[in-house]
């Protein structure tokens, strides 16, 4: 045990803190709070220091100290307010073994290791989707946004070409064909506003042309399933397993359409084996079909080099979509689709019908970083800090919860992890969710439900880096249960 001080309100406080690294650095600052006021150390109404005072006082991350006075604040020690100083809450009173909060009911749930607050917004994101938003290069970004406004003409913030800005379909054309081996023509490049987009104006197009179906791998997402079946397409399953898509089901579907992951299946990690590619193309020129490849993470690849897209062997047969939302942020909704001549016009037509173009100021920021080189040197930083993140995740829960078995490694921002036998998805989820982690279950991804192994899906990308230690250590915990 050792003593530690910090201030509040003018005066010293001392916190007795439990450095042992079993107990965890945020429940020890729990705990020390906890017993100072139960002490009477700190009284009702005391002033705490603010997050980022407590945490260079006891040098901790800061992360660390507001994920401790979230969970005491959910339990009503203390009252936290945007805006206002943390203090003690006016509703603590006495009881048997000291002061408690008095709105502590004897029906809240019982706690688990490295427990936090239940509520969705409070919990540490590790469902798949999302990229370390806690590294997007914010000035990078400002400074382009500020050149862009220094010196594109007053026309730039007038109507916006559906099609896309030609300064980011020249960039991009460029930029694929480097990174991704696209065969690009900045004519057949269309901006969009990511990827659910991009498969909406697909599936419409698709039903105009006299289309009623549309095959998609098993598993996927769910999501993108209902953006189909909403243009008023069915969905046909294609069976994945380790080799990838089986393409041969294709044969025996009546659709000519067919979107995939390839280069990492989503979400079960693994890559179309090349006899497939070349299968998957030969079915689409012998059918006259599409073939829509979403690039999900294929910029992420950590033990060999990434494959190149399957549009490069077929590109007027395959549509390739891509988006900065791994490698920048979701929130920036800016997408692209490379698609054949023959589809250029009916697909910008339906990006006109659908909302007459995209933010021309963000198209023309994003073609800025990808001209200056910052968008793809970004990149790389992200590859070696994912990888270094995936390795971490590995080896905490091989030691510490060795009867998962870690899968869909060798790219993206997320693993997928087995369950032993007889666990439950859900029941996982949801002790995940009472440990303040947000992680998801394989089972929803699936057309059907079967008899698949359970699993969940674990994102090792999208915590913040002062909390990803701490936030393995408590899915650790979760997991080790079992």
């Amino acid at each position: 045990m050792a003593t530690d001080w910090t201030s509040t309100r003018g005066r010293l406080l001392e916190l007795e803190l439990d450095r042992d690294p079993r107990i965890g650095r945020r429940a020890a600052v729990e705990a020390a709070i906890r017993d100072a006021i139960r002490s009477g150390r700190l009284r009702a109404g005391d002033v705490l220091p603010s997050s980022r005072a407590l945490a260079a006082d006891l040098g901790l991350a800061r992360g660390t100290v507001v994920d401790a006075y979230t969970q005491l604040g959910a339990e009503g020690w203390i009252a936290t307010r945007a805006g206002a100083a943390t203090t003690v809450s006016a509703t603590v009173e006495p009881s048997a073994d000291g002061l408690r909060p008095r709105r502590a009911a004897a029906t809240r749930r019982p706690a688990t290791p490295r427990s936090l607050p239940t509520r969705d917004a409070e919990l540490a994101e590790l469902s798949p989707g999302l990229a370390d938003l806690g590294a997007f290069p914010r000035a990078a970004w400002t400074a382009a946004v500020r050149t862009v406004m220094q010196t594109a003409p007053d026309r730039v913030l007038g109507h916006v070409d559906p099609q896309g800005r030609i300064e980011l379909r020249v960039a991009l054309a460029g930029m694929l064909a480097r990174a991704r081996g696209v065969v690009a023509d900045p004519h057949r490049i269309i901006v969009v506003n990511g990827f659910t987009q991009g498969l909406a104006l697909i599936s419409s197009a698709l039903r105009q042309g006299g289309a009623d179906g549309l095959a998609m791998e098993d598993p996927n997402l769910v999501h993108h399933r209902d953006v189909v079946r909403a243009t008023g397409l069915h969905v046909e399953r294609v069976a994945v397993d380790e080799y990838g898509a089986q393409i041969d089901m294709l044969h025996g579907l009546s659709t000519n359409a067919f979107v995939t992951t390839p280069s990492l299946q989503h979400p079960l990690g693994m890559s179309l084996h090349p006899d497939r590619r070349a299968a998957l193309l030969e079915w689409a020129v012998e059918r006259g079909g599409l073939v829509v490849e979403d690039d999900y993470d294929g910029e992420f690849r950590y033990d060999r080099q990434p494959l190149a897209a399957v549009q490069a062997r077929a590109p007027e047969h395959v549509i390739y979509a891509g988006t900065a939302g791994k490698t920048l942020a979701v929130g920036l909704r800016l997408g692209w689709l490379v698609v054949p001549e023959a589809w250029v016009e009916r697909l910008v037509a339906a990006k006109r019908a659908a909302d007459a173009g995209t933010s021309a100021i963000d198209q023309l920021a994003l073609a800025e970083i990808i001209t200056n080189g910052v968008y793809e040197r970004h990149v790389r930083k992200m590859r070696i800090s994912y990888r270094d993140r995936r390795d971490r995740l590995v080896a905490v829960l091989a030691e510490r919860a060795p009867a998962v078995r870690v899968e869909g490694l060798a790219a993206g921002l997320h693993a997928v992890i087995r369950l032993p036998g007889g666990a439950s998805e859900i029941d996982v989820v949801e002790r995940a969710r009472r440990a303040g982690l947000a992680i998801a279950a394989l089972g929803p991804f699936w057309h059907r439900a079967g008899r698949h192994r359970p699993a969940v899906l674990v994102s090792y990308a999208a915590p913040a880096a002062h909390a990803f230690a701490d936030t393995i250590d408590r899915l650790a915990d979760v997991l080790a249960v079992d």
